[in-house]
């Protein structure tokens, strides 16, 4: 049994947050007296524009920011309790991975952090790559994503440790319609099989489609609180609709009728709208089942069991990271030519050969002949001594004559009658 499981997951009490500057003096008050809770089990959404305190919010609830004062719990402990921390996923607004790792390696990295072994991260990373639909592009470095497979492999990360609670920020940014609806479905089976979700999201249409409570947030405090359905309830108006559509006749008797009930009562007869979302899904689902062709990353994340019992079909050779971290030698076969490629290969490497064989030669012989310089010298050296010899001057008394001959010279230039 997870911590915190007797109580709400997420618990606030008088949260305030204020950033001050190097003189202490007041800069933001971000986070303001927030009270609220979040239950195990259900989706909540804060909402607020721009500055309101939500990422402020959210980074303490992840122990990344220290509160000013008030109290928060997350699953019954501090958020930045380690244990916390194990059980609890988080997807970014900005997706900020390692953009020249693809997503086999990426999985596999995270998958690290939380000491899961060889077999268990290859498993988790099969059936999470099946989940957001990745599979068929795993092998490419993430910097060549889209926006919107970037989101699909930040969610796989987020959910590699299966967690407890789930903490998304802006998770449908840069998807398209069909991406969107894949989310909130993923977001409804996670509610399904007990897991807690935070949603942070601009996009209203979202919220209520997936949250079953929401906040909202403005200033940085709670302006107001509550469920979904009980927010948006019009309670000065009442909705009929009858299917098949009412005739002339029928519609003026059920008007007959209201306006007896209800003096001056306002009574439109018109038909109801469909959103847009659900007419762009139907069109793309007979598109789909016309089967037409279509690239980037499959349609259809599989809402498979997110504690990843099944067993994925083996992977393909050795990630890099076991490699690197094994320190094992990344070694590759060669590649063989065809056969009707070969001897233009051979007379490729002989041209080479023979282009770079002369210099080695020439760099061969000077390195041989380098060491017999003294040698040489030592030839010069015999050949004057033998020239000395056959004048037969013998070299001490050569000396001495040059001596007494700069001593009679010095005596002339001095002696006044020369």
């Amino acid at each position: 049994m997870p911590d915190g499981a007797d109580g709400p997951v997420i618990q606030t009490l008088e949260l305030t947050k204020v950033f001050r500057d190097m003189w202490n003096r007041v800069k933001a008050r971000a986070v303001t007296n927030l009270t609220f809770s979040v239950e195990r089990g259900e989706v909540f959404g804060l909402l607020g524009p721009n500055g309101s305190g939500k990422t402020t919010t959210v980074k303490i609830l992840l122990g990344l920011l220290f509160p000013t004062s008030g109290r928060v719990h997350v699953l019954g402990r501090s958020p930045r309790d380690v244990r916390v921390k194990a059980q609890i996923g988080y997807m970014p607004e900005e997706t900020n991975l390692y953009r020249f790792l693809n997503a086999d390696e990426t999985l596999d990295f995270y998958g690290r952090l939380f000491n899961f072994g060889r077999a268990e991260r290859r498993r988790r990373s099969e059936a999470l790559l099946d989940l957001v639909g990745l599979r068929r592009e795993r092998r490419r470095p993430l910097h060549e994503y889209s926006k919107g497979m970037a989101r699909r492999i930040a969610l796989a990360q987020a959910l590699v440790n299966d967690p407890e609670l789930l903490f998304l920020d802006e998770p449908t940014a840069g998807l398209d319609p069909i991406g969107t609806r894949e989310f909130k479905d993923l977001i409804l089976e996670l509610k399904r099989r007990g897991k807690t979700v935070l949603l942070l999201s601009h996009l209203l249409a979202d919220v209520e489609d997936v949250c079953d409570r929401i906040g909202v947030l403005y200033g940085g405090a709670l302006q107001a609180e509550g469920r979904v359905d009980e927010l948006l309830k019009r309670r000065d108006v009442t909705q009929i609709t009858a299917s098949p559509p009412l005739g002339g006749a029928g519609a003026r008797r059920v008007e007959e009728a209201i306006r007896a009930e209800t003096a001056g009562a306002d009574v439109r007869f018109e038909a109801p709208r469909e959103r847009l979302e659900a007419l762009f899904l139907r069109v793309i689902d007979e598109a789909r089942r016309a089967r037409l062709a279509s690239s980037g990353a499959e349609v259809g994340m599989a809402a498979r069991d997110l504690r990843l019992t099944e067993e994925p079909t083996p992977m393909r050779g050795k990630a890099l990271l076991d490699k690197l971290v094994a320190g094992e030698p990344e070694a590759e076969a060669p590649e063989e030519a065809p056969a009707d490629e070969a001897p233009a290969l051979d007379e490729k490497r002989k041209k080479v050969l023979e282009r770079y064989a002369a210099p080695a030669e020439a760099e061969n012989e000077q390195e041989t002949l380098a060491p017999e310089a003294p040698r040489g010298r030592a030839v010069k050296r015999s050949v004057l001594d033998s020239l000395v010899q056959d004048e037969g001057v013998d070299q001490d008394e050569g000396l001495a004559e040059d001596e007494g001959a700069q001593r009679r010279g010095d005596d002339e230039e001095v002696s006044p009658g020369a």
